[in-house]
């Protein structure tokens, strides 16, 4: 699977729109056939700052940075950005979340 995680900085006048900006781009990925999981979050240090964590099929990359909602996407979150995104993009093994051995909960 494709591990993706990518960190926006917004500008203020953005910063509260962010997620309406990103909701039809959101709605659409989350809706692609290899895509595992699409799921947003804001840092909590820095309110201004949105990760993305995504999870694609080992096939489902390719079809997602070239379907016409990621194009049309990418164009337009520049407006709302102070720098370039950053990004770490990772082929790894598996294709789901698994659970932590560090900490457990009891009767799970």
């Amino acid at each position: 699977m494709y591990f993706i995680v990518v960190k926006f900085k917004t500008k203020p006048e953005w910063t509260d729109r962010w997620l309406d900006l990103t909701r039809e781009f959101t709605e659409a990925t989350r809706a692609e056939p290899g895509n595992l999981w699409f799921e947003w979050s804001r840092s909590v240090e820095d309110p201004s700052e949105f990760v993305l964590v995504e999870g694609f099929s080992d096939d489902g990359a390719e079809p997602h940075v070239t379907s016409g909602h990621f194009k049309k996407a990418t164009a337009e979150m520049g407006q709302a950005l102070v720098s370039t995104p950053e990004i770490i993009s990772r082929q790894v093994e598996g294709d789901a979340w698994g659970t932590m051995g560090e900490v457990t909960v009891e009767g799970q």
